[in-house]
């Protein structure tokens, strides 16, 4: 595989590298070894069509369909991802393969941004996944537009990087069929309008974010006024806005959170079906793993399949919102702060 060109992120006095390549991703060589290979299907479709990076692995002996039969994590109801097993082949320098295979399919600078909430929960698993190398997703069979994509999951790659999520590397890998020398054009744009991101203000203008599913508004509400007669003067931010569409993350949504103490969220079914949900529980997380004191105050809500890394995270159990738990859960709150 051919490095053409790197752009390096420093967080907390660590460099994280993306690099944008071209060359076989089904064909690693030691030097580009990384924990996990990225590819993205149709729910349940994992033919090796010719123009596929799924069909590339299979003619080299690496069966995707198999390894779906006997996934390490299933992520799909949550994240639209799953993750495999560790590949025990040895010319595949790649320890496990993560497959996106989103339920519904929107633009593609909307599902690049949804590859990457798919795999912010695995960077902090056991063993965490450090380093991943993936295609230009949508541009072989689905013949997306090269440039377009580039450009998006750059977007989101630094943006993510740049707030601290643990990967030290991305490899973007062009085939080598591909107009590659525009897309390095492309990359270098990118990197020359790239500057390192302010740092954090040691004062928040909040005490609390709540995020929350709209669905689960008059619960929410009677949490936060529950809160507020605890903890009278409580700074509580309750966003009412939305995803834009195509948008690879979301600016807002930083911001606020990055002005907020702390974050309660408020688990329920409508909540883990919610993308702005977990763009925001994934950016609190990021900064919960980094605090001494933690960031998250999770309030189980009402009853849902929580995945495990949201279950590692200790919550009020609230359940199924009456009136008296959502008090004993604001009070428990309150002690918080």
């Amino acid at each position: 595989m051919k490095n053409i060109d790197s752009i390096c992120i420093q967080h907390a006095g660590r460099d994280r590298i993306v690099n944008f390549c071209t060359g076989d991703l089904a064909a690693l060589s030691d030097e580009d070894a990384v924990d996990a290979l990225v590819v993205s299907a149709i729910p349940d479709d994992y033919s090796a069509t010719p123009g596929s990076l799924i069909g590339a692995l299979h003619r080299r002996g690496i069966s995707v369909a198999a390894l779906a039969e006997n996934k390490a994590v299933d992520l799909r109801q949550f994240s639209s991802c799953w993750l495999s097993q560790i590949i025990d082949e040895p010319d595949a320098n790649f320890r496990r393969v993560l497959c996106f295979e989103p339920a519904v399919r929107g633009r593609a600078t909307e599902v690049v941004g949804d590859i990457f909430r798919s795999i912010i929960p695995f960077t902090t698993g056991d063993p965490p996944i450090a380093s991943i190398a993936m295609p230009l997703v949508a541009t072989g069979d689905q013949q997306e537009d090269s440039q377009g994509l580039l450009e998006a999951l750059m977007d989101a790659a630094l943006h993510w990087l740049s707030t601290g999520v643990p990967l030290d590397r991305i490899n973007i890998v062009a085939h080598e069929s591909s107009d590659y020398e525009a897309l390095a054009a492309t990359f270098a744009d990118i990197k020359r309008a790239h500057t390192e991101p302010e740092s954090r203000v040691a004062a928040f203008e909040f005490d609390a974010f709540v995020s929350y599913s709209w669905e689960n508004k008059d619960a929410v509400d009677r949490l936060v006024r529950e809160l507020l007669g605890a903890k009278p003067g409580l700074r509580v931010f309750l966003d009412r806005l939305e995803l834009k569409p195509g948008a690879a993350w979301q600016q807002h949504i930083f911001e606020s959170l990055d002005f907020s103490q702390k974050v309660i969220c408020l688990y329920s079914p409508a909540y883990l079906n919610s993308k702005i949900c977990q763009e925001e529980f994934n950016m609190a997380l990021i900064r919960h793993r980094e605090s001494l004191n933690g960031v998250l105050l999770p309030v189980y809500l009402a009853t849902a399949n929580l995945p495990t890394y949201m279950r590692l995270v200790q919550y009020h159990d609230a359940r199924e919102g009456e009136e008296q738990g959502l008090t004993q859960a604001a009070a428990a709150l309150a002690a918080r702060f």
